[in-house]
């Protein structure tokens, strides 16, 4: 079908901050007495909400997760981000495909904190095509894996759940979009990833985010 909505995730597959951000987190944590490797790191927090990983950061580090402790994770992230932080290659033209193809109907919905996702998206040169249509995950009564952000989104451009297409690259945000009624496409960079994310509910798997121009031409 021809979808009348497209909602994007924002790390991962707009923006490549999750190498970024997650050696923010490895660095805090280690210095906490919690020791992960990168690919630990990856794994236990890629799509989720560092607050809503309290009780496992807490066990681990035998520490409360403290207002202070958070702050101090946000400023080293955006200091890092601000001075790494790239767009997914092929990102925009797929945000200008998926543009012409909903006649303008596009979102940003992200588990993230709004402040970071209107930075990135700006930083990468993005903020124009998302402008006014960005919603956070932070903001809804539940984050990703729940379905809220992405009815939210849905619900601001007036089009029912079923006939968004979402872009995910988590088995969180996949979830989150199945939840929400909607069909989701993965972006798939890495060939071992693609069995969850089908498993979690993916309609289609890509690989290289250049290729969305095409597969939307299809439908």
């Amino acid at each position: 079908m021809k979808f009348e909505a497209i909602l994007f995730d924002c790390d991962g597959v707009l923006v490549d901050s999750e190498p970024i951000t997650n050696g923010v987190l490895r660095e805090l944590l280690a210095e906490s007495g919690w020791s992960l490797s990168p690919e630990e790191c990856m794994r236990v927090f890629v799509g989720k909400a560092v607050r809503d990983e309290r009780v496992l950061i807490e066990t681990n580090t035998g520490r409360p997760l403290t207002e202070d402790w958070m702050a101090e994770f946000y400023a080293r992230r955006n200091t890092e981000l601000q001075a790494r932080l790239v767009a997914i290659a092929g990102a925009h033209d797929a945000v200008e495909a998926a543009h012409a193809h909903t006649a303008q109907r596009i979102a940003c919905a992200s588990g993230a904190d709004r402040f970071k996702v209107e930075m990135q998206l700006a930083q990468v040169g993005l903020m124009p095509w998302f402008d006014g249509r960005i919603f956070s995950g932070q903001e809804m009564p539940r984050s990703k894996p729940a379905p809220d952000v992405y009815l939210a989104a849905a619900s601001h451009l007036g089009v029912a759940g079923a006939r968004c297409l979402v872009i995910e690259d988590t088995t969180t945000g996949v979830t989150a979009g199945v939840s929400a009624g909607a069909t989701v496409w993965a972006y798939c960079p890495l060939p071992e990833q693609g069995p969850a994310l089908m498993q979690a509910g993916a309609r289609h798997l890509f690989a290289h985010m250049a290729d969305l121009p095409g597969l939307l031409s299809a439908v």
